[in-house]
């Protein structure tokens, strides 16, 4: 079994940064590829961003300029960095993986396997 834990969440203000870390454990794994999605209260999750083993990166438009995925493939990590932070940011960030390729979409969450548990970004106004 594969476990991810993500890291760095916390509390920050309009304009500020953040980032967040997943780690995975557990069995050999070599994820296909990583991503992040987000649930903001009373929302559906959304993708944020992902990230394939290759290096292919793919963005949600309202993150694009603003947050920037990074991978480990020898750490088993993947990383979000988080800038220029809006209340509209707030939400439960979740690290999700797959080490198989799929036909879903990146975006998809189906088209992942493997969840963290959650770590929660607020930011104030």
């Amino acid at each position: 079994q594969v476990q991810l834990v993500e890291s760095g969440g916390g509390l920050v203000q309009t304009g500020g940064s953040l980032r967040l870390s997943c780690a995975a454990s557990g069995r050999t794994f070599s994820p296909y590829v990583r991503a992040w999605f987000r649930q903001a209260p009373g929302k559906e999750r959304e993708f944020v961003a992902a990230i394939r083993s290759g290096g292919s990166i793919y963005y949600s438009d309202s993150v694009k300029g603003r947050f920037t995925i990074s991978g480990d493939n020898a750490k088993n990590t993947v990383s979000l960095q988080m800038n220029s932070l809006t209340p509209d940011d707030t939400a439960v960030y979740y690290c999700a993986a797959d080490d198989r390729p799929s036909s879903r979409s990146y975006s998809s969450l189906q088209r992942y396997a493997y969840w963290g548990q959650g770590t929660q970004v607020t930011v104030s106004s």
